[in-house]
């Protein structure tokens, strides 16, 4: 693997490490779109000999990012119309979103917040936080709020428990969801004193959910970050976005999620690409997005078994895909069910002699 000392910021930065194809060349930055910035440890994870590596297809940009379909917007989800205080998305009654920060550590191209990931704003203010968590403390049918951005682990310690303090202060027994993609793009983050200090703050459960889209970023030293949560009593969930050219396939999909089992990562969500501009040549057609789920399920245990889910235009929520199994009723009254291999079953309503 190739080693560099500093994380890649533009095309120039990229091309010491690899050999630009054309399409490639032909991104221009500007001050609407993603900026680049690849960590050195994940740069290092891309076979520089090849134009389709799946990792580089994450981070890499290309022109085709410029275009933009009618169909697409830089708010998909309507996030802005449910903002209730500066930084806080309230769009399911039960749980909201805080945007720590708009810093990741490494871009990746498929951001479905790419109109706020990679600003200027930064991090967010203690004003911003103090509100965030006074509005939580109002609400109580929120019951879990999940830490978001950008990335909250690129904080600081210090700057983190600062943040962890004021939530649990206001809301001790909300549930806590840190959302990272840092143990896939930078595990070198995750310190001892860094899951340390969070422990500190467990009068109610965290939840780590990460993002790892291949099998090949399930490395020693992303295993070693996952294992300091999970022996932390922090369970670690996965959601995967289904991405053309890098996971695309049932054979890709089901190494990926077997594996995440396999490091005590449970595959909760696999994600429909949202409606975000500059990602239409990453999105997977939604019939074979369909097909590949009916033939995971077929294949993986209950367990390393994600929900393949569309995030639904204009704030619609997250609704499951796939097959429904459920034919409907025979003649006799009997529930007619079919497998996943395509056979029929029967079964009779226990309401019903």
């Amino acid at each position: 693997m190739i080693e560099k000392c500093s994380p890649a910021r533009n095309l120039e930065d990229i091309s010491t490490i690899l050999h630009l194809t054309d399409e490639e060349l032909a991104w221009k930055e500007n001050s609407f779109g993603l900026p680049v910035l690849i960590s050195p440890y994940y740069l290092s994870l891309i076979d520089p000999d090849d134009p389709n590596d799946p990792i580089r297809r994450q981070v890499v940009p290309n022109c085709q990012e410029q275009f933009s379909m009618d169909s697409e917007s830089q708010d998909p989800l309507s996030e802005e119309k449910h903002m209730s205080v500066n930084r806080l998305i309230h769009r399911y009654p039960s749980r909201a979103a805080f945007l720590v920060t708009d810093v990741c550590a490494t871009y990746c191209r498929h951001c479905f917040r790419r109109r706020f990931s990679g600003g200027t704003e930064g991090s967010a203010s203690r004003e911003d936080i103090m509100a965030a968590a006074t509005y939580i403390a109002m609400h109580k049918q929120i019951k879990e709020v999940l830490l978001t951005g950008g990335d909250p682990l690129t904080l600081s310690d210090s700057r983190l428990d600062d943040l962890l303090s004021i939530f649990r202060e206001q809301r001790p027994d909300i549930i806590l969801r840190i959302c990272s993609r840092i143990p896939v793009t930078f595990p070198q983050r995750i310190t001892d004193d860094l899951i340390k200090m969070i422990k500190k703050h467990d009068s109610a459960p965290f939840y780590l959910f990460t993002q790892f889209n291949h099998p090949r970023e399930i490395t020693e030293q992303s295993k070693r970050a996952i294992a300091r949560f999970v022996d932390a009593g922090i369970p670690a969930m996965n959601q995967t976005v289904l991405l053309k050219g890098v996971n695309d396939s049932a054979d890709i999909l089901v190494e990926l999620v077997e594996a995440l089992v396999a490091i005590r990562v449970k595959p909760y969500y696999l994600f429909q690409g949202d409606l975000v501009g500059g990602t239409s040549h990453l999105r997977v057609d939604l019939e074979k997005g369909m097909a590949l789920e009916q033939e995971m399920r077929q294949r993986v245990s209950g367990l390393a078994m994600p929900v393949y889910a569309i995030d639904l235009p204009d704030g619609g929520g997250k609704v499951p895909l796939g097959a429904c199994y459920l034919e409907g009723r025979d003649a006799s009254g009997y529930w007619v069910f079919k497998t996943v291999e395509g056979l029929k079953r029967v079964y009779p309503d226990p309401t019903k002699k």
